[in-house]
């Protein structure tokens, strides 16, 4: 039996945030129904592809999904909405709520029709804040959460971590959020309405490391983990490449420089022996530490790291991480053959379970793949399916 058997998911989420909680839904066992406007999620025409609206980004976040495709816009697709919505447990969208609210479909108008449903919004902002309607992206809160700033105390310019790491955060949020809402059903026998602002919870990650003395009052700082904004806190560079490396304990540093025939350093320089003393001199230990792992090879570097037990991994690229010996053991990258897309590689659901192992249900859905099945588990009859094709509210997608 799959984890979450049952559980039947709405998804009218768009690009990356909604769509990656929904896609880890349904890799637990959901049935998730995806629901695209006629024209497509944007994010199918993102990446090099082999067929029209089947790019790489939505082959990896929209598996483990069926797909509908509807004009919301037109009455008869609106009503097959509410249709559907009678139908499930949980609704899940990161369309603004004033957007949602115009289709009809805030949580207010859908209630009365399921009073179980659990009304999943992932939102910019908090909509008790000025900023509730405010568009958000990926690259606002990054700047907005102090990520971008973060470089700045480290030494550089502001920048961007180069992917999507807010809408991946705040989709695994909303994945907390809702089976918790889903637990808390099962004693009420009530749905809800919960809220998951990507700016709030983007700054409730962030600021947990970076509070400091911020913390108190009167503050003691102005805030940030020095460790984490030390300049020198990089992969190291080698004689032929880069390592990356921790070594954070005393036993760390004792068995460093033990392997490398320097257990004179903590002797004669106090920065080194004791934990105290390397974060108060974190940037001085972290160069000091960057020159002495010029002098080696990438791969005598991983050697000593492991005879030493200090933590260390190579540097990977987008290439080189297929090639990695444990992802290739534990057989994390899959390939697999998709049936309009040719061979495609998937990647493994990361977490195990021991009784009830989880994998992904199915492979991305063509744009509106599903939907006279879906209408038909509704109650639609064939000839209501079909004048809904007719008319344009229901798109389906052509055999090739």
């Amino acid at each position: 039996m799959s984890l979450l058997k049952g559980l039947r998911i709405l998804d009218l989420s768009t690009v990356l945030m909604g769509p990656y909680a929904s896609q880890i839904l349904g890799d637990y066992g959901a049935d998730v129904i995806k629901v695209e406007s006629p024209e497509g999620d944007v994010v199918r025409q993102i990446g090099p592809s082999r067929h029209a609206d089947m790019g790489p980004l939505f082959l990896n976040v929209n598996r483990s999904k069926r797909d509908i495709a509807l004009n919301l816009k037109q009455p008869e697709g609106r009503a097959a909405i509410l249709k559907l919505v009678k139908t499930v447990d949980v609704l899940v969208t990161n369309i603004r709520p004033r957007a949602m609210a115009r289709l009809g479909l805030s949580y207010e108008d859908l209630v009365g029709l399921n009073p179980r449903l659990i009304y999943a919004a992932l939102v910019g902002y908090g909509q008790s804040g000025p900023y509730a309607n405010r568009p958000a992206y990926d690259d606002l809160i990054q700047g907005g959460s102090c990520i971008s700033h973060g470089f700045v105390r480290a030494g550089g310019k502001p920048a961007y971590v180069p992917a999507a790491i807010a809408d991946r955060i705040v989709g695994m949020a909303g994945v907390n959020a809702i089976l918790a809402a889903v637990v808390e059903r099962t004693t009420s026998g009530k749905g809800q309405k919960i809220e998951i602002p990507m700016f709030e919870t983007m700054i409730s990650m962030i600021m947990g490391d970076h509070m400091g003395g911020l913390t108190y009052d009167p503050p003691l700082d102005k805030g940030g983990y020095a460790r984490h904004l030390s300049p020198d806190r990089r992969p190291y560079q080698t004689q032929d490449g880069y390592v990356c490396a921790l070594i954070y304990t005393d036993g760390h540093w004792r068995r460093f420089f033990e392997a490398i025939g320097r257990t004179d350093i903590p002797e004669t320089d106090e920065r080194f022996a004791s934990f105290a003393n390397r974060m108060a001199n974190i940037d001085f230990v972290y160069a000091t530490l960057g020159q002495i792992v010029r002098t080696k090879t990438t791969a005598e570097w991983l050697e000593i790291f492991e005879r030493a037990d200090v933590p260390a991994m190579p540097m990977h690229s987008y290439e080189s991480v297929f090639e990695d010996p444990h992802l290739k053991a534990t057989g994390f990258f899959e390939t697999v053959d998709h049936p309009t897309e040719g061979r495609v590689r998937q990647m493994a659901i990361p977490a195990s379970f021991s009784r009830t192992p989880a994998k992904p249900q199915r492979l991305a859905p063509r744009l509106g793949e599903h939907g006279p099945e879906i209408l038909a588990e509704a109650g639609f009859t064939d000839s209501e399916i079909a004048a809904l094709q007719g008319n344009g509210a229901l798109h389906v997608a052509i055999e090739d």
